[in-house]
């Protein structure tokens, strides 16, 4: 059954970051706005299934199992001896609800009207909306956002089966923890899971197809971490994809590789990518095409080639991270109803949420290299910090890069507890174009993890002096 047209001036599709803060944008400029999602609660992958509930688990695992403690009472320490799923779950739920009424408390404040529905095309100025129960509507509005985001890869020859073998969205639907878990992909996503369990004591082996792991940050970093990891018992596998996935008749599953090595556990997580959430919105009925994993292509306002429609967020691809969904949700709708846009930073944190945390802002010393700059590097480890040993820090470091020339800051890179508080530190200095006495000049708090800088400025000072003489 159909009900009357509706007409706005902006529609967006999809409630996350990114649509979230074009709504309220539009809504602030005094625009007739309409925000539809497809589920029957708003806030998106990031709220649902992605950053938000990860986010809550890991705490919650972090907290529970008493892991920051153990350089103090040794690795056998825990919070609660026996932890189970519904633990987990239970602080994911409330933190979950929590989100969802902040959210839409946001969007009522600034009157955004919240549209629940399957959206797709029927022209460029028009979308049909279809309900769960069959209802449909059709709306009209002067432009578009399309912030649907992405859903999990899942390929045809891996048996997913939701209990044993499982996507990453499946694993906020864990009965039980698995005592053994194999994570295949070591992609952002992957490295947090993997390493969230392994702190729960599960044994948790990490398979990756290429002989790298997040290549887009600084090596030195990824080299500590990947050492932390498997200090802490954590098995990597790289540099072999994967043959075949088969669950075993007597319970688990095995993983074979193409070398003709198999892996067995009792769960399998398959966490090797995302696609973009665009195969049900008719994009061909307004022209625009998507990629080999339906992303959508746009310009430097987020127009897509069809002008009055926009696509902000993970569903564009790089660099698919909420903080700068958010940004980008805005920029499109003040570019859309053609008011000032301030130009966007260059400078953003990466943010990777394992254990230990791992966050980077500006170039990495590959880069540095590339762009054939001199420069010097400071180092500070974490744990050598007051702070750091009145938290009982075993590991952590933090790596500043300078320009020898300028003396300019060009990057820093953490790993360890705190990175991705800590990095904001930097990214201001960075965008106030901050150079090495920044550093030297001023106090910090005592006893801070924020002291680092200040060590790693000084170990870069020094080692630049001792080149001079």
């Amino acid at each position: 059954m159909k009900s009357q047209t509706e007409r706005y001036d902006i529609l967006i599709i999809g409630s996350g970051p990114a649509g979230k803060s074009a709504a309220i944008q539009a809504a602030k400029l005094g625009h007739r706005t309409a925000i539809v999602d497809a589920q029957s609660q708003i806030g998106g992958v990031c709220v649902h299934t992605g950053t938000v509930p990860s986010k809550t688990l890991r705490e919650t695992v972090l907290n529970l199992s008493g892991w920051r403690e153990r350089g103090f009472y040794g690795h056998s320490y825990r919070v609660k001896k026996d932890i189970t799923a519904s633990d987990l779950m239970q602080r994911l739920d409330l933190t979950l609800q929590r989100e969802v009424d902040i959210f839409e408390h946001q969007l009522h404040r600034n009157r955004v009207e919240i549209l629940h529905g399957f959206a797709s095309f029927v022209n460029k100025t028009t979308v049909e909306i279809k309900t769960i129960a069959g209802d449909s509507q059709l709306v009209k509005a002067k432009r578009f956002i399309i912030a649907v985001g992405t859903r999990t890869y899942r390929p045809d020859n891996i048996p997913f089966d939701g209990v044993s073998i499982i996507d990453t969205d499946e694993v906020l639907n864990m009965k039980e923890l698995p005592r053994s878990l194999t994570v295949v992909g070591a992609g952002v996503i992957g490295v947090e899971y993997a390493t969230i369990f392994q702190a729960l004591d599960v044994a948790v082996t990490l398979v990756e197809p290429r002989d790298s792991m997040l290549d887009f940050i600084d090596k030195e970093i990824i080299q500590y971490f990947q050492h932390d990891l498997s200090e802490n018992g954590l098995r990597l596998q790289f540099g072999q994809k994967v043959g075949e996935v088969k669950k075993r008749a007597k319970g688990g599953v095995v993983v074979k590789l193409e070398n003709g090595r198999a892996i067995a556990s009792e769960v399998v997580l398959f966490a090797a990518g995302r696609v973009g959430a665009t195969d049900k919105l008719g994009l061909d009925q307004v022209s625009i095409d998507v990629d080999h994993r339906g992303r959508i292509a746009v310009n430097e306002h987020f127009q897509t080639s069809v002008k009055n429609i926009y696509a902000c967020g993970d569903v564009i691809g790089f660099p698919s991270l909420a903080s700068t969904a958010l940004e980008q949700g805005r920029f499109a709708t003040l570019h859309a109803f053609a008011q000032p846009v301030q130009s966007a930073s260059e400078y953003f944190p990466y943010g990777i949420y394992s254990v230990p945390e791992i966050s980077s802002v500006g170039m990495t010393e590959e880069e540095v290299i590339k762009k054939g700059i001199p420069y010097e590097v400071g180092i500070a480890p974490l744990s050598e910090t007051s702070r750091g040993r009145v938290m009982g820090l075993q590991s952590g470091m933090m790596k500043s890069i300078f320009s020898l020339k300028t003396r300019r800051l060009l990057g820093v890179h953490i790993v360890g507890e705190g990175a991705t508080e800590l990095i904001h530190i930097g990214q201001a200095v960075l965008t106030l174009k901050g150079s090495l006495d920044y550093f030297l000049e001023n106090a910090f708090n005592y006893p801070t993890l924020a002291e680092a800088y200040k060590v790693a400025a000084l170990h870069a000072h020094n080692r630049i002096v001792a080149s001079l003489d």
